[in-house]
């Protein structure tokens, strides 16, 4: 008989929920930003996300910015957009 060893280890502090800071099922004056990384088709991949999101809760808006290089932080100009345009954001990172 073989047996396996489970290698989790029981949690060591006490489990917090995490709860978003925006309201999204109230609001048609909700959007989300979605941020691309400039990795090949990130745009592509976030704009999937938004439609599957848009789908759930069809009120809520999205706009997207891609950052065009992976290799560098997005600009103060286009965060200063983001923020100015939209209530919560989506970033992906990695490829």
């Amino acid at each position: 008989m073989i047996e396996f060893h489970d290698p989790r280890a029981e949690v060591g502090v006490e489990v917090e929920p995490y709860t978003l800071g925006v309201d999204l099922a109230g609001g048609k004056d909700v959007t989300i930003g979605f941020l691309a990384n400039g990795f090949p088709d990130s745009d592509v991949f976030l704009a999937l996300v938004a439609e599957a999101v848009r789908e759930v809760l069809p009120e809520v808006g999205a706009a997207h910015w891609n950052k065009g290089n992976a290799s560098i932080a997005a600009n103060d100009d286009m965060l200063g957009e983001i923020e100015d345009r939209c209530q919560a954001a989506v970033a992906a990172y990695g490829h």
